[in-house]
């Protein structure tokens, strides 16, 4: 299976930068219709939070050096920075193609381990992810039979709606209820899904943004605190 998680995301990894866990509304459905996230269902449950933060500590030593690869790897890379503008120009990114360049080849190596270190780490959380999401479709029709739902629509499918139509929270309520925890360690002939992986790059992509918005918030507080 090749690396689903690209290199420039890879330090989300050592962290759990998951949604916050909501309380389902009173109302849960307005004429009828209701709006629901598979995505964040699945991160809000605390099967997967607690799954994957069991995942980080089994592989803690693996992300620390993932961690560490990736610096090392950025050094590299800004060694092609010639002229020191911050950025690579058309000259400065041909060099980074050659294939007889020391540090090209340097760079490539990296690449491969931190390939064989995060095989394990997404299996992991691949496995987790696949039993929250089975949980999904039966918590959502639960939801449906209780608020006696019509129709049930993605998010992104509509330019509004109100709060009370969305039962992304309700959803996430009956996900805790089905699977309290999950099993972090996948079987030997664990075979994820195209749909899973799919699935499992968009859970990723919000992992990611949370964790970006969460450093820049610190940032942002960091100049504050000081001039205290």
């Amino acid at each position: 299976m090749k690396t689903l998680v690209k290199s420039a995301a890879l330090a989300v990894l050592a962290t759990t930068a998951a949604m916050p866990v909501m309380t389902a509304p009173a109302v849960a459905q307005v004429n009828g219709m209701a709006t629901a996230d598979i995505v964040a269902a699945v991160i809000r449950s605390q099967a997967f939070q607690t799954g994957y933060q069991q995942v980080n500590t089994q592989y803690q030593t693996q992300l620390t050096t993932i961690n560490q690869r990736q610096q090392q790897r950025q050094q590299l890379v800004q060694s092609f920075d010639t002229n020191g503008d911050g950025q690579l120009d058309q000259t400065e990114q041909a060099v980074t193609q050659d294939a007889s360049n020391t540090t090209v080849q340097q760079i490539q190596a990296i690449d491969r381990e931190i390939a064989q270190l995060q095989r394990p780490i997404e299996l992991a959380r691949l496995y987790v992810l696949q039993q929250v999401a089975q949980q999904y479709q039966p918590s959502l029709q639960a939801v449906i039979s209780a608020n006696n739902i019509q129709f049930v629509i993605a998010p992104d499918a509509v330019v509004y709606n109100a709060p009370a139509a969305d039962v992304t929270a309700a959803v996430t309520d009956q996900i805790n209820t089905r699977l309290p925890a999950a099993a972090i360690t996948p079987p030997a002939d664990f075979q994820p899904t195209e749909a899973l992986v799919g699935l499992y790059q968009q859970v990723q992509q919000i992992l990611v943004l949370s964790a970006m918005q969460q450093q820049a918030q610190q940032q942002q507080a960091q100049p504050a605190e000081t001039g205290r």
